[in-house]
């Protein structure tokens, strides 16, 4: 099975790295790895460099300061990422989804098993490992770059990143893959030849929604960390199947079967309940951050049911 996150906008080559992956540096353990498509990368930044900072700024709907940022990091990109200028990519981006992963607290084995059972998409890079060296970009999968193959990205991209999902589960007598993507991203592995879908792997969604005006919703805010929390779930559990998924229960999260399908879990919280003590109620938001960075600590939500 494997679990399709999305990349981050924001980046993160500042903070320290685990442990683990300092030791991979120091050749004690498995080296940081290259991306699979890191040639097709380079054509890319090859068509960025020849894009002005106005040119940037209207094509990918930047300021004047993020489009220059950026012109610059095509400038400095290179086809030999190094320690110096490159970072693991699961711990390079920084974002909503990366927040509820946690992946500075991921352990040995930890690391290993995601290595193997985790990717993230791309619009540079196609599709990364957790451990492939991630120099620094912004170019996010619906934006409509011209090349030689078409006017976007899905375009340039075509059938590779299907095609790569099969080759990867090419043994598995059931592949399986969970997307905790958003569309924009997740539509890249959507490739068809004719009619037909390039992809082969059944297709699993989780569905984080929270009670809002006497309806579900899907608030992105929330709902792209909880993405986060479950893929560390999965690590954390080995899952290889998803029914290892349903036992997820994080920040008020639960599986609602009622709602679900065997190929959409879905997963609801309620608003938190008003506090006994007549302090005021405790907001999904603050229910968040408080048990962030605590994951022994169960939300005091019952079990949500779905209308």
């Amino acid at each position: 099975m494997l679990l399709l996150l999305p990349p981050a906008k924001s980046l993160d080559y500042e903070s320290a790295l685990p442990e683990p992956v300092l030791a991979a540096r120091a050749g004690l353990k498995p080296a940081a790895t290259a991306p699979h498509y890191a040639a097709q990368a380079a054509e890319l930044i090859a068509t960025l460099r020849t894009k002005s900072v106005a040119d940037v700024a209207e094509l990918m709907d930047l300021s004047e300061d993020l489009a220059k940022l950026n012109v610059k990091r095509y400038k400095a990109w290179s086809t030999r990422a190094t320690e110096r200028n490159s970072r693991p990519a699961m711990w390079a981006f920084n974002g909503d989804v990366y927040d509820g992963l946690r992946a500075s607290t991921l352990n040995d084995a930890e690391i290993a098993w995601a290595q193997k059972h985790v990717l993230m998409l791309s619009g540079l890079y196609g599709v990364l490992r957790p451990l492939d060296r991630l120099q620094p970009y912004r170019l996010e999968m619906g934006t409509s770059l011209a090349t030689e193959r078409g006017g976007s990205l899905y375009a340039w991209w075509g059938d590779t990143v299907a095609a790569h999902l099969n080759k990867l589960q090419a043994r598995e007598r059931e592949p399986v893959v969970v997307n905790l993507a958003s569309q924009e991203y997740f539509k890249v592995t959507q490739a068809k030849v004719g009619r037909e879908k390039v992809l082969r792997a059944r297709v699993v969604d989780c569905v984080f929604e929270d009670w809002k005006d006497g309806n579900w919703k899907i608030i992105s805010f929330f709902a792209k960390r909880a993405r986060g929390m479950m893929a560390r779930h999965a690590i954390e559990q080995r899952a290889e199947t998803p029914e290892a998924l349903v036992d997820f229960h994080a920040d008020g999260y639960r599986h609602a079967v009622r709602a679900s399908e065997p190929d959409r879990l879905v997963f609801p919280r309620r608003q938190a309940r008003p506090a006994a003590n007549g302090s005021p109620p405790r907001t999904i938001a603050s229910e968040f951050h408080r048990n962030l960075h605590d994951p022994r600590r169960e939300p005091r939500d019952s079990r949500p049911t779905r209308p």
